[in-house]
């Protein structure tokens, strides 16, 4: 290795360890803060979500993503997460068939482990829907419980989730109009940047490594979740940040009201 290789992997090797110990600073701040907080007025309970659905869709894609290529949902999972407990209380997840591409791309089996024989037993996108809302209405979500959304990104709702639902025809669920992305929750509260939002790294940040298997639609919320549990814990008010307007993608102010999803219901077919 020469000089400026050594002098250049230093230089990665400080700006990582700053970031861990940016990250460690601010927890530590904000749970002293917290601490304060809680020594002068009562927490109310009632204000923020009773549930947290935690969601990462997994899509058919081919290696290099050619722009021309319509990405289709083909794994469907829910981890719920309990914001009084701050427990995994429940989780759901099937498979989709894929319509427009339903042979499954090599890359992709190998991405996400999804194989051919899994999409083909499967059902199509609105019978995996439907099923996500009875199990949603089961758990009393949206009536008897507040939630909110929340993913790793824009793209599972504002992209994967829109157009699965041209291509099957129906209209976007109104339940999954707002959520709070993550990055940009964890990108603000510990100042960092965005290229430090990444799962991994977020994960790693905050003393975790990741546990199941990358790019498995499940695992991957599963670990957002554990995510989202050590923000809460650091004092985070995790709110939606995001939402779907006339089909594109706006930012939410922080400082509107605080809102809980409506109750599930299964959207209408386009006309």
């Amino acid at each position: 290795m020469t000089r400026d290789e050594l002098r250049s992997k230093l230089a990665e090797f400080k700006l990582e360890t700053r970031g861990v110990k940016d990250v460690l600073k601010k927890r530590l701040k904000n749970y002293y803060k917290k601490q304060k907080l809680m020594q002068k007025e009562p927490t109310d309970g009632d204000s923020y979500y009773d549930y947290i659905c935690v969601v990462d869709f997994e899509a058919t894609c081919e290696e290099g993503n050619p722009p021309e290529f319509i990405h289709e949902i083909i794994e469907f999972p829910v981890v719920l997460l309990n914001t009084h407990t701050l427990e995994i209380e429940d989780t759901f997840q099937q498979y989709v068939k894929p319509e427009i591409n339903p042979k499954l791309s090599a890359f992709c089996i190998s991405l996400t482990g999804i194989t051919q024989d899994i999409v083909d037993k499967a059902d199509t996108f609105p019978q995996v829907l439907q099923n996500v809302i009875e199990w949603m209405r089961q758990r009393e979500l949206g009536t008897k419980y507040s939630y909110s959304m929340l993913t790793d990104g824009s793209w599972d709702m504002s992209k994967f989730l829109n157009i699965q639902c041209r291509i099957s025809r129906i209209k976007y669920p109104t339940f999954a109009k707002r959520w709070i992305n993550i990055r940009k929750s964890y990108g603000n509260f510990y100042k960092v940047p965005r290229n430090q939002t990444k799962l991994t790294i977020m994960l790693e940040k905050l003393g975790m490594n990741y546990d199941g298997r990358p790019h498995s639609g499940l695992d991957d919320s599963k670990n957002i979740a554990r995510i989202a549990v050590r923000m809460l814990q650091d004092g985070c008010e995790l709110r939606v940040n995001e939402r779907m307007h006339a089909g594109q993608l706006v930012t939410v102010s922080s400082s509107a009201p605080l809102e809980g999803a409506p109750a599930p219901q299964m959207p209408r077919y386009r006309n």
